[in-house]
């Protein structure tokens, strides 16, 4: 949980720090959910463990420098934790770095198309701590995993620069043989806030 507030605060850090060159920067917050293979479709080589189903909460934030280009950000990790192979408790953490286009269609409706790459940090959960000297100490190890993120969303400004963002996303996992399959898609919505630059 410690790192996901260092990725959020550092996100954070780079929005403000590019806010006064961006045209327009977006924060927001939001719940989802993970869809992937069944853990009997699991094909040879990955185990029958899915990581479909939960609720994600999500942070992401971007800021856009010039026609509608820029970069962005995300951190999505399970709520509760969820059980491996019914044995041992377990928690996905995803995270991407983007780059994004989104146009204004008009005046209440932005169109988001973004991609990137990330990782996918599975936290296996002990019950016990282990210790280490740059890690400090966590009753969990990880396995992480490269992966490449396609995704997009429709901001709806519902009050002023408040906006609310069905969203989708498509997470490409690279040997992720610990789950059923390698891939895995997030659905869900936020809510956020727009800051635009003075014209």
């Amino acid at each position: 949980m410690r790192k996901i507030l260092l990725i959020t605060a550092a996100a954070a850090f780079l929005l403000a720090a590019g806010s006064a060159r961006a045209q327009k920067v977006d924060v927001a917050f939001g719940l989802s959910t993970l869809l992937a293979p069944s853990a009997s479709s699991a094909s040879a080589g990955y185990t029958p463990q899915s990581l479909r189903g939960g609720a994600y909460p999500a942070f992401s934030g971007d800021f856009l420098f010039k026609h509608n280009f820029g970069v962005s950000g995300e951190v999505s990790w399970r709520a509760h934790q969820n059980s491996y192979l019914g044995i041992q408790p377990f928690r996905p953490v995803l995270f991407d770095f983007n780059g994004i286009w989104a146009p204004q269609l008009e005046h209440r409706i932005s169109p988001e198309v973004m991609a990137g790459i990330g990782a996918m940090s599975d936290r296996f959960y002990q019950p016990y701590y282990v210790c280490g000297a740059f890690s400090g100490c966590t009753n969990y190890t990880s396995s992480t995993h490269f992966m490449g993120h396609i995704g997009g969303g429709i901001k709806l400004y519902v009050w002023g620069n408040v906006f609310v963002r069905p969203e989708a996303h498509l997470y490409l996992i690279h040997n992720n043989f610990d789950f059923s399959g390698p891939h895995a898609e997030r659905v869900g919505l936020s809510i956020g806030y727009t800051w635009r630059a003075s014209q």
